[in-house]
């Protein structure tokens, strides 16, 4: 729970998170209430192309500095854009925005972009809303409708502070609940030209590499997932300290090719697309196999078959294992001998062994040990493949055999 705290009296912001302590920084502030949306959306422009709102408040309010994430109420049908418009016309309260004053009459949104977007972008009819069943922007609302938004008042804090108490507070209020993901975050921790430039490469909606990318990475342009794993991949896991090291500079080329030679060698190799391939640690596979050779008509066969191999559970390892020279059946989560058979198993070499006065165990019974005679308790075997799943031995009955525990573990997959 995160509690923003006014004091009336010294004209400053607290921030109080669910501990009950104050934490962060204190801000000098002047409440407005005088801003009305009318106001604000003098002078909007949105960028359809990088999917955010640029200016308001007659150029006075930039609406989206570096720091923030991008626009995202639109996405999933809009329903959120359209409930900022439903709120006004109903006479709700949309809640507190927080400008952060950098200039006489210069302001920049610290809180609240997502909100002051919707409504530029309706009024500048960008965006429909449903009415009485019907689809309506702005210039088809009635007049009386109209004129109920564009003169409905905003609630905003004016706040002012060094970078760095602006930041903490962005910061601070964040991490204490506001739904920012990890690396929208780090955007606003280490925004500079680095940041600019590499949101305006892969955080762009309309970059026709998406759907290249969306082919190994799970996720979306606005929420900054491609730009997360490129960072990720590069760093080498630690992005924090690859976005401070290069906070102030605006060549991004080292991101980019790292990014594009990942893809790039995860397509030499497999040639078709599979939609297990989405989300997997690309980078990571780079990094250990890419010294590796790999003829990609014989990888595609190996994908093929292993995707026809009914014994075969997890689809999503099957590309590490071929990576790895096909050595680790665990990727593929092999499927088992059920209850069922294992037990019938167990009986069967279970009265075997007592008729011949050995082990219940094959490999007890032609060992030299103490255990040569011993007839285990089925807790104490596990169900073994007589020829190995990597050598083209199956789950079926017939390649059934019970060990002792210490047997079917020493024997791996020899």
């Amino acid at each position: 729970m995160v509690s923003i705290i006014y004091n009336n009296t010294r004209g400053y912001l607290s921030v109080i998170v669910n501990d009950g302590q104050v934490r962060g920084v204190k801000l000098k502030t002047t409440l407005r209430t005088d801003i009305s949306v009318a106001d604000i959306c003098e002078g909007f422009v949105y960028n359809q192309l990088e999917g955010k709102g640029l200016f308001g408040l007659s150029g006075k309010l930039t609406i989206q500095p570096e720091y923030q994430r991008n626009y995202i109420y639109a996405d999933g049908g809009g329903k959120r854009e359209q409930a900022v418009i439903h709120s006004l016309l109903k006479g709700y309260p949309l809640g507190l925005i927080y400008f952060n004053k950098i200039a006489d009459d210069k302001f920049e949104v610290l809180d609240g972009q997502q909100r002051i977007t919707s409504i530029g972008r309706f009024v500048t009819n960008k965006f429909a809303i449903i009415d009485s069943g019907n689809p309506k922007n702005f210039d088809s609302l009635p007049a009386d409708q109209q004129a109920k938004i564009k003169s409905s008042k905003l609630l905003i804090y004016e706040c002012e502070g060094t970078e760095t108490e602006i930041k903490q507070w962005f910061e601070t209020i964040n991490i204490a609940g506001v739904p920012l993901n990890s690396q929208e975050l780090l955007n606003a921790i280490y925004s500079g030209p680095f940041v600019t430039r590499a949101k305006a490469e892969f955080s762009n909606s309309q970059n026709a590499n998406i759907q290249k990318w969306s082919a190994y990475i799970k996720g979306s342009a606005n929420r900054q997932d491609f730009l997360e794993r490129a960072l990720d991949w590069v760093s080498k896991g630690d992005i924090g300290g690859y976005m401070s090291a290069h906070r102030n500079q605006a060549d991004i080329t080292e991101l980019k090719n790292y990014f594009n030679t990942v893809l790039d060698w995860a397509s030499s190799v497999f040639m078709d697309i599979q939609k297990e391939m989405q989300g997997l640690p690309w980078g990571r596979f780079y990094e250990q196999y890419h010294a590796n050779s790999y003829d990609p008509t014989e990888v595609t066969a190996e994908v093929k078959r292993l995707y026809a191999d009914p014994y075969v559970k997890n689809r999503r390892g099957v590309f590490e294992f071929i990576l790895g020279g096909c050595e680790d059946p665990k990727l593929l989560d092999v499927r088992v001998f059920d209850e069922a058979t294992k037990k019938s198993i167990y009986a069967e070499q279970t009265e075997a062994a007592e008729a011949t006065g050995t082990s219940n165990c094959p490999l007890c019974a032609v060992g030299h040990s103490a255990t040569k005679g011993k007839i285990w308790k089925f807790a104490e075997m596990d169900a073994d493949h007589v020829s190995a799943w990597s050598k083209g031995g199956g789950s079926s009955s017939k390649n059934c055999q019970m060990l002792c525990v210490t047997h079917n573990r020493a024997k791996g997959n020899r």
